[in-house]
């Protein structure tokens, strides 16, 4: 019996659970050239600390702007793997969305924003990380701490522990820290080239599998390589995940949904005008290098709009 059927019902029933889900106050940690909130001091007690405000906007529902970054190895490649960037070129860039008020939200709250509709704050941003690669703890967690930021990281069940792969205590410690964790599979393996059984094992046991080992929710699935089809759409709402993230549209897709959303994969080929070149809002020019031409983008895959949108209506064109 087809699936697909249920992948219609099933969209629209998550969108009216979502509606109705309480979601928690998340408050978005970007730093930079953000006011300060007076605070009136207490007889007898010590001045408190200016609290930091961030302004708002409210987006949604249905149709959002928020950027989403893939990145998968923060290092330095032995091959000039496009997969790689260097640790240099990783701050470089989070400096520069930091200069231009660039803020991290949670993918939950994107999911509400989606749903509902909800307060974000002004120039949100998703940054993820893909495969659990031990990089992304001993180099990309600090730098990021460093800058304010948060992100999610989709691990490999089968990964964790693994050598050169992040292990349960690092992910958790990262998790403490504000970070998302969400499932990219037990094997990482094309779930095209599986057979339902095969796809229901990689997208309902990892989940379940992190969940156990990590103590987090795992609410968002990325396909590896970014394949699906309407049978593994079907799969991740049935395995009880709220979203899941692709690599951007093609002729054989879907219409976009929750259960599609895009994400940017951030190249080693790309320099910093490049980079800047695929985010929605311009900051001060200041913030760029001058002395080198910007070079035309090489794709390596279909590419991704420089923002993306969310339409939550999944009816057939």
């Amino acid at each position: 019996m087809s699936l697909k059927p249920i992948l219609i019902a099933g969209i629209s029933l998550v969108l009216t659970a979502c509606g109705m889900r309480s979601f928690p106050q998340i408050t978005p940690t970007g730093t930079d050239a953000i006011p300060f909130e007076s605070a009136t001091p207490t007889p007898g007690l010590p001045t408190p600390s200016p609290i930091p405000t961030i302004p708002t906007v409210f987006q949604g529902p249905d149709l959002v702007t928020v950027p989403i970054l893939l990145y998968h190895r923060i290092d330095v490649s032995q091959t000039n793997s496009l997969y790689y960037i260097t640790p240099e070129n990783f701050e470089e860039q989070l400096r520069l969305l930091r200069n231009w008020g660039y803020n991290t939200i949670t993918t939950e709250l994107l999911v509400k924003a989606i749903t509902q509709g909800a307060d974000l704050p002004q120039h949100p941003i998703l940054i993820t990380f893909d495969d659990g690669h031990l990089d992304n703890y001993t180099t990309a967690f600090p730098i990021m701490q460093k800058y304010g930021f948060t992100g999610v990281m989709y691990i490999v069940g089968g990964y964790m522990g693994a050598p050169e792969y992040m292990n349960a205590d690092q992910i958790k410690e990262m998790a403490a820290a504000g970070w998302e964790v969400g499932s990219h599979g037990m094997t990482h393996l094309d779930l095209t080239s599986l057979d339902s059984q095969g796809q229901r094992y990689e997208i309902f046991e990892s989940r379940k599998l992190l969940e156990k080992n990590l103590g987090v929710p795992i609410l968002t699935f990325a396909y590896p390589f970014g394949s699906n089809d309407p049978y593994i759409l079907d799969y991740t709402y049935l395995a009880g995940y709220i979203a899941g993230m692709g690599l951007g549209p093609t002729s054989e897709q879907i219409r976009p949904n929750l259960f599609t959303l895009q994400r940017r994969d951030v190249s080693s080929a790309y320099d910093l005008k490049t980079f800047s070149s695929f985010l929605p809002w311009q900051g001060d020019k200041a913030f760029l290098p001058t002395d080198t031409p910007t070079p035309e983008p090489t794709f390596t895959r279909t590419p991704i709009p420089t923002y993306t949108l969310f339409p939550t209506n999944t009816s057939a064109p």
